[in-house]
């Protein structure tokens, strides 16, 4: 293999893997983490990076089976230039040739594989009941874009990023440090959930004209744009009842520290209300509602460490 064509390899590779998208699971797997310890007063580094590091071989895993179905349905050729976001679009890397559809294939099945080896090293030497965890955090991962399911191409998408990057990611990173899970702790899960689905919806937006072309039938496909700000600021109300519903089950006030985002989320609602279809105007719903994410996830992370 000539340097340009390691390189080539290696640039596609890391624009698919994309880790500036990672924030999804890492907030989760943080938020776990801190409430671990602030429960117990312990916590296992070396677990804790085993786990992180084969939940970011799925998202790895998940990034480059979606760039396949998404390419092969037309969804990723199918954007037009005016459309094109960083938010959106899919990682692109077949689509600029930076990687091969065969290529792409081989960096699924080896990252999915890993994945599972790290999960089955889990599994064995630290916590067995994680098992059922993550055997349904890969397939929901698989099952998201491949047949038979297609999950984000017949309106269940959706579901399966917030169930996932919700509850999964939440309870499962919980179970492996302190080898127990509760009520509590789904709860807890609730408010990034919601956030990081709603991550995903305002992102479908410069995609719906492809997405609707290629079959791709998500919630925003079904009932349109402008329907969709509603859904958009209603995962955003569900957001602050979860975490109010997590400071009266929990007695403790400081879960309303993440009402502090609220005057980005009037800023972003409004943005999209306005320009749903005016997509370079828009993208900065797109950037408010990842800072939305960002700045909740450090907020809970700092309560779960004083609860």
């Amino acid at each position: 293999m000539s340097k340009s064509e390691f390189r080539r390899l290696w640039n596609g590779f890391w624009q698919l893997a994309d880790p500036k998208i990672w924030i999804a699971s890492t907030v989760p797997m943080a938020v776990a983490g801190a409430y671990a310890y602030g429960q117990t007063g312990r916590f296992s580094l070396l677990w804790f990076a085993v786990s992180v590091i084969g939940i970011y071989l799925i998202e790895i895993g998940k990034n480059a089976l979606n760039e396949i179905v998404d390419y092969e349905s037309g969804v990723d050729r199918f954007i037009k230039p005016e459309n094109t976001t960083p938010f959106s679009g899919g990682k692109k890397t077949i689509v600029q040739g930076k990687l091969t559809v065969k290529e792409v294939k081989v960096i699924a099945l080896l990252t999915m594989l890993a994945a599972c080896a790290i999960g089955l090293i889990i599994v064995l030497f630290r916590e067995p009941s994680v098992i059922w965890i993550g055997i349904s955090g890969v397939l929901i991962s698989a099952f998201y874009s491949i047949p038979p399911f297609k999950l984000c191409y017949n309106g269940l998408g959706e579901i399966a990023v917030g169930v996932t990057f919700g509850p999964l990611i939440t309870s499962g990173m919980y179970l492996v440090l302190t080898h127990q899970l509760n009520t509590y702790v789904l709860l807890l899960s609730l408010p990034i959930g919601f956030l990081v689905t709603n991550i995903l919806w305002i992102n479908q937006f410069p995609d719906y004209e492809a997405d609707a072309k290629g079959h791709k039938y998500n919630w925003l496909v079904r009932l349109g744009k402008k329907k969709g700000v509603k859904v958009y600021a209603t995962l955003y109300i569900a957001t602050y009842i979860s975490l109010i519903v997590l400071s009266v089950v929990g007695k403790n006030p400081l879960w309303l520290l993440g009402f502090i985002t609220l005057p980005l989320v009037i800023q972003s609602v409004n943005i999209a209300n306005k320009f749903y279809d005016d997509i370079p105007r828009l993208i900065r719903a797109n950037a408010k509602t990842v800072q939305v994410y960002q700045i909740t996830g450090l907020a809970m992370v700092i309560i779960s460490l004083l609860v």
